[in-house]
């Protein structure tokens, strides 16, 4: 293949040779082969490429030669997909090699992307292109060298982060986890009736200051957590991160809030506060989620199967609307010479169709006319199907996401070995 005019240049992309004149390369679309134009030396060269023939003037990319033919068309046509029978993240690291993001696929191509990379990234780990740095020897000592404050960082991340990554971080978990029992136990024990009366005074008292104690480690750990994070914008938008500001800012809210107004009971609205903030510390208990695999499991398939909780809630809305709406109509709306009074809106007959739907049951209202009963059979029955439906779905997003979780879990452990054995 050759493009444009003037003196060859050769790009031998895994034994796949393409032929482009020197001005082509200073525009080109993939900034990998862009660079090429600016580099004045072998040795600049060789910071782009694997390897370069001088008497050839042929460039070597030891790549993958077909995903590079369908990034080509690209370049050409101004449409990039996916390479049949090849993997998607396979493509997107040779996409992010090349210069290119998820962005530049194809509309239908863009989401296969984002559902296999929210699959996968649990353990996935983009592929470091390696011409910022990493076809020169050099700049790899350089970053060897000069990363030793990098490396101690990321140990740290994976300290906090990772649980089963190193010795230390199991401690460091144990610990957390002590402490938000220790606080959910408190937090518990000061709504018994018991425990505020004005006798046990001291007790309430012993109470914030474990409550103290408890906030300062967690706000410790998430300012530790912070410091060390690789993206901070990446790191307040965690939802597990927002959960810990959730749990740690009632707190203060609450002091200064007693702070400026006191214990003063005439003060209702700011009692109220008090106690809705006081409350919101049951989200500390959320923070187990990053020590057990159980928790991350259930987040994760929530976040996986948001479109099958959307199809559930749908099914049950429409549902709920008609079993509703017939219900009113046939228990009191008819004037059939009984009239259940607990029917006697639609609204109302929403809690009884949601209960029976379920199969709860809580029997605090049922239908007396012959025609409602029947209905309410048919309103269990299809409470039972519509919310089979999705379940497999979300059954088998969940048995996925377990392994996923636990081939991470396997992965850091067998690292934890290793270094105990070292």
């Amino acid at each position: 293949m050759n493009f444009g005019r003037g003196p060859p240049v050769v790009l031998n992309v895994g034994g796949t040779r393409y032929s482009f004149s020197r001005e082509v390369l200073k525009d080109f679309p993939l900034r990998r082969v862009s660079r090429l134009h600016g580099c004045l030396s072998e040795q600049d060269v060789l910071e782009v490429c694997d390897d370069y023939d001088r008497e050839r003037n042929e460039y070597f990319f030891d790549r993958h030669s077909e995903a590079f033919g369908f990034i080509m068309l690209y370049v050409r046509h101004g449409h990039l997909r996916f390479v049949p029978h090849m993997c998607e993240l396979s493509f997107y690291n040779e996409l992010l090699y090349w210069g290119l993001e998820g962005s530049h696929l194809d509309y239908c191509c863009q989401r296969r992307l984002d559902d296999r990379l929210a699959e996968s990234r649990p353990y996935y780990c983009p592929e470091e292109p390696a011409g910022d740095a990493g076809g020169d020897p050099r700049a790899k000592g350089r970053r060897a060298a000069g990363g030793e404050g990098g490396k101690w960082l990321e140990r740290m991340r994976r300290t906090f982060e990772e649980p089963t990554s190193s010795l230390a971080a199991q401690v460091l978990a144990t610990v957390s986890i002590l402490f938000v029992i220790v606080s959910m136990v408190v937090l518990c024990a000061s709504t018994l009736p018991e425990w505020r009366a004005p006798e046990n005074r001291s007790v309430e008292e012993q109470s914030r200051i474990i409550e103290a104690i408890c906030i300062g480690w967690f706000t410790a750990e998430c300012i530790v957590r912070f410091i060390v994070s690789k993206n901070k914008c990446e790191f307040v938008r965690r939802p597990l991160n927002i959960i810990d500001l959730l749990a740690i800012t009632p707190y203060y809210i609450s002091v200064l809030m007693t702070v400026f107004t006191g214990e003063n009971s005439q003060l209702q609205r700011a009692g109220v506060t008090l106690r809705v903030l006081r409350m919101m510390r049951i989200f500390w208990v959320i923070k187990l989620a990053r020590h057990f695999i159980g928790l991350q499991t259930l987040g994760l398939t929530l976040k996986r199967c948001y479109r099958e909780m959307v199809m559930l809630l749908v099914f049950i809305c429409v549902a709920m609307a008609i079993f509703s709406a017939l219900s009113q109509l046939l228990e009191n709306g008819l004037d059939l010479g009984t009239k259940n009074k607990d029917y006697a809106s639609i609204p109302a007959a929403c809690w009884w169709v949601i209960i029976s739907m379920t199969t709860v049951g809580y029997g605090d209202m049922c239908p007396i006319t012959v025609p409602g009963r029947i209905l309410g059979g048919i309103c269990v029955v299809s409470g039972i199907v519509l919310l089979a439906l999705p379940i497999t779905f979300i059954y088998h997003s969940f048995v996925q996401c377990y392994h996923e979780l636990k081939f991470r879990s396997a992965r850091y452990s067998r690292s934890l070995s290793a270094e105990f054995l070292n």
